[in-house]
């Protein structure tokens, strides 16, 4: 088969793999789409932390497909699935809490597992979720990223009525703008750095579209953070109000320092929450979203290319100009 293979950092190449051997608790799932992301772009040139990648690695963590082989409990042959990528142990302390996120024995698809850019793919059957007919494959490849932020945000679980902030305009940001009407805020604001993706945040259910922080300093009840940038969380801890709550969702990278006002933090009674990944609770929850119509995510999607084509796709992701929401591989 067919698979998108980085084999060390900074080598990747569309490979031809075996077909996957299928355990007795596992699926065989077709991907029909796959997600590309600012991670995967991490992951080809190595400057993830390489604690969480094993290589040869295929990649692809945000997908959706169709089952080709069944297993005993789980969903059968033909079912629309999206699938957990994050593998719990099951039986380790942050496992028996639900804190399926810190799992202590770390595996994961399309980081320390080979992911779904491929033309097959074996998967535990426990992990998987049915979509409905009337949920698009497109909004089934999002589930990943909505998951992490519907933790995040259920975490800060802002009140009805609350004045909103989300820091960043990729496709982390742009969720976060459209799940956290869920919560019924009175106000969501994007602030990003591209002018090209007001359009998209305001789909997303942005009220307005900002790009001078000088403008929003010190308003907000919650402020997303999700540009994944040491500024960025800088402006976010400026721009909530006494008592609010600030979300750290993006990854700076290895390294990367922000200046803490602490009396700023202390004085105005500050919350400050980091949040890393999903949950198997965030993970369903965005699915029966999605099932019962509540979320759609289709209008993320802006780019789109063949398995054959990724290195167009890869180009797209390292585009700092135009309209860029989610690009997707489509899968043969």
């Amino acid at each position: 088969m067919k698979a998108l293979v980085v084999s060390e950092p900074g080598a990747i190449s569309l490979s031809a793999l075996s077909d996957p051997i299928v355990g007795p608790d596992e699926l065989l799932v077709r991907p029909r789409l796959v997600g590309m992301c600012g991670t995967d772009l991490e992951i080809i040139d190595g400057t993830i932390d390489q604690a969480y990648v094993t290589m040869p690695l295929t990649l692809g963590h945000e997908w959706s497909g169709v089952v080709t082989a069944s297993a005993p409990g789980g969903p059968g042959v033909g079912a629309r699935v999206v699938v957990e990528g994050i593998i719990p142990c099951g039986v380790c302390d942050e496992c028996r809490t639900g804190d399926t996120n810190r799992c202590r024995i770390y595996d994961e698809l399309g980081f320390t597992r080979a992911g779904a850019a491929a033309e097959l793919i074996a998967v535990p059957a426990a992990l998987a979720h049915v979509l409905s007919d009337a949920v698009s494959f497109e909004s089934g490849v999002l589930v990943e990223p909505a998951s992490v932020v519907y933790r995040a945000i259920d975490r800060a679980h802002p009140g009805e009525g609350s004045r909103v902030l989300v820091v960043g305009d990729g496709t982390v940001g742009l969720l976060a703008a459209h799940v956290v009407r869920l919560w019924k805020p009175s106000v969501v604001h994007v602030l990003g750095a591209r002018a090209a993706q007001e359009a998209l945040a305001r789909h997303a259910g942005a009220d307005a579209f900002l790009t001078d922080p000088t403008d929003i300093l010190g308003t907000y009840d919650v402020v997303i953070e999700a540009a994944g940038v040491a500024p960025a969380v800088n402006t976010a801890l400026a721009s909530v109000s006494r008592g609010g709550t600030v979300v750290l969702l993006g990854l700076a990278g290895t390294g990367a320092v922000a200046s803490l006002p602490i009396d700023d933090i202390v004085n105005g009674d500050i919350t400050l929450v980091g949040s890393f990944s999903y949950t198997r609770r965030a993970w369903g929850a965005v699915v029966e979203l999605l099932n019962a119509g509540r979320l759609s995510f289709d209008f993320l999607v802006t780019h789109r290319y063949s398995l054959d084509d990724w290195e167009s796709a890869v180009a797209t992701l390292r585009m700092s100009e135009g309209v860029r929401g989610k690009v997707l591989l489509e899968i043969p």
